[in-house]
């Protein structure tokens, strides 16, 4: 349910990024044919390049994301501690930081920057499974738009976590001036939602609502 200031309508993303210059994405690395990094590779590289936040497309290509800026990181973890509330009371799943990497069906890496997974589907996985990478793709997950990220690479990602079995996303688009949020489910077509004040997350998350007004405004420091 969103508020009446929300203007839902049914539509293909398309056209061209309201943000100029477009900003430059991830930076990707290719690797040799064949080539392919273990899990604990990954973790070690990761370890030694906190800097950075290594993303693997479905191609095997590393995907090498910048740090955000300090606005984004708060957006971020409002959110995360928000789906982390109410993943405590309602007590049917598990929920995630941008820290985790999911590893996808189509054999990507991806770190969503809010994710959710339900507790029935993280039981059948192998004994350790948790201890690395989690090979599944969340129920769930929020992409928040950062000032190096290009749209149409998220709203890609999007469509790959829907293809890999996600069950719901929200992309929000902080750098467009309608402040655009964009819903993905399997099986319709994208709802886009300007100025929102509020995200429910009904019926996949029942009772999950996400205050967007910390989002859309920068934050008060003093």
């Amino acid at each position: 349910m969103t508020t009446p200031r929300a203007k839902p309508r049914q539509e293909t993303p398309a056209g061209p990024d309201p943000v100029t210059p477009e900003p430059d994405g991830p930076l990707v690395f290719r690797l040799p044919t064949g080539v392919k990094f273990t899990d604990e590779q990954i973790m070690e590289i990761s370890s030694l390049n906190p800097e950075l936040r290594i993303e693997i497309n479905a191609l095997g290509d590393l995907e090498l994301l910048f740090p955000t800026n300090a606005i984004t990181s708060y957006r971020n973890a409002g959110i995360a501690a928000d789906l982390g509330i109410w993943t405590r009371d309602d007590g049917t799943g598990v929920g995630f930081d941008a820290s985790v990497g999911f590893t996808l069906l189509n054999g990507a890496l991806r770190s969503p920057d809010a994710s959710w997974v339900l507790k029935s589907r993280l039981a059948e996985l192998p004994q350790g499974a948790m201890d690395r990478f989690v090979p599944l793709c969340p129920d769930f997950v929020i992409e928040l738009r950062s000032p190096s990220d290009r749209l149409r690479d998220l709203h890609a990602k999007m469509e790959e976590y829907l293809e890999n079995g996600a069950r719901l996303g929200w992309l929000i688009d902080t750098l467009d001036p309608r402040h655009r949020v964009y819903i993905y489910r399997p099986g319709v077509a994208v709802e886009v939602l300007e100025a929102p004040e509020t995200l429910s997350g009904d019926p996949e998350l029942p009772g999950f609502l996400l205050e967007m007004q910390r989002i859309w405004e920068p934050p008060q420091l003093t």
